[in-house]
């Protein structure tokens, strides 16, 4: 059984690691920034420590819903806020274009905890480009209805460690859970702790996220 402890140690190790680059960058560049005077190359500096520092506040937007409380929303999130956190996430893969499919203006917090995890790990198996379809849905019957999640990453050579999807099924081995790995087992529990569950299917061009959540009666009119 792996401790609530363990599992924040290895999210934040997670966390670390992505921030390492973009973090690094703005170091690199406000070093270049001091020894360098000739202004064509300050320009050039400056629009690295403005790209490197949008990545930032990007990455760590994306992180405080995705691992964190997010303590400034209520239980419906606005489906803006992971809409535009994905899309800040994808820009950095050119080849990727983002297909979006949600029906309801709002979505339960558990629900938009795992459609932020299911697409930074669709955007990490498209490591040569393709398309993102990202679909969400509440159904609902007087007062009581599930949050439905299907993320769909299309494209060549599908760069995908299995090992997530045991995460995702709640069935990793002894010693597979790591930083890498942490993000998915996280949502299987958040899952499991719902009554609901996460599925995955992998095919040679093909991986299919999909989750169903049980809302808390009255978050879903």
């Amino acid at each position: 059984m792996t401790s609530q402890t363990e599992l924040a140690a290895l999210l934040c190790s997670r966390l670390c690691h992505d921030m390492l680059s973009p973090v690094g960058a703005l170091n690199n560049g406000l070093e270049l920034l001091a020894d360098e005077t000739d202004p064509e190359m300050r320009k050039n500096c400056m629009e690295l420590l403005e790209q490197s520092a949008k990545t930032s506040a990007d990455k760590l937007k994306f992180f405080r819903l995705a691992f964190g409380a997010a303590g400034g929303f209520g239980e419906m999130v606005p489906c803006e806020e992971p809409q535009a956190l994905i899309d800040a996430l994808a820009s950095a893969n050119q080849r990727l274009t983002i297909n979006w499919a949600l029906a309801d203006p709002k979505l339960p917090k558990p629900a938009v905890k795992v459609l932020l995890n299911f697409a930074q790990i669709a955007i990490e198996a498209l490591i040569r480009g393709g398309t993102l379809d990202i679909g969400a849905e509440l159904r609902s019957d007087n007062g009581k209805g599930n949050s439905e999640i299907v993320v769909r990453a299309s494209g060549p050579k599908i760069a995908f460690d299995e090992a997530i999807g045991r995460a995702l099924e709640g069935s990793l081995g002894p010693g597979e859970l790591n930083s890498r790995t942490a993000a998915a087992h996280m949502i299987a529990m958040l899952a499991e702790d719902a009554g609901g569950g996460l599925q995955y299917r992998l095919e040679d061009d093909t991986l299919v996220l999909g989750a169903v959540l049980p809302s808390p009666e009255g978050l879903i009119g």
